[in-house]
């Protein structure tokens, strides 16, 4: 597994229970839900190089149809 780099963020207290009530829903851990919030958006908008770390499930594309 590659390195790790820490990264503090400052949230409101809403936007962080809300990231509380979420992860638990999906059985992460906040900082998990997060990496995995951000590597789902890095990979819609084509910023990745297509090969991911992390064992993340897959999200579905909701039939959108979107490119």
């Amino acid at each position: 597994m590659a390195q790790r780099k820490p990264f503090l963020l400052r949230l409101p207290p809403e936007v962080m229970e809300q990231l509380n009530r979420w992860a638990k829903d999906e059985l992460r851990s906040v900082n998990a839900q997060i990496e995995y919030v951000l590597r789902d958006a890095l990979r819609r908008h084509r910023r990745t190089s297509g090969d991911d770390e992390g064992s993340d499930r897959p999200m579905g594309d909701g039939g959108g149809g979107e490119t």
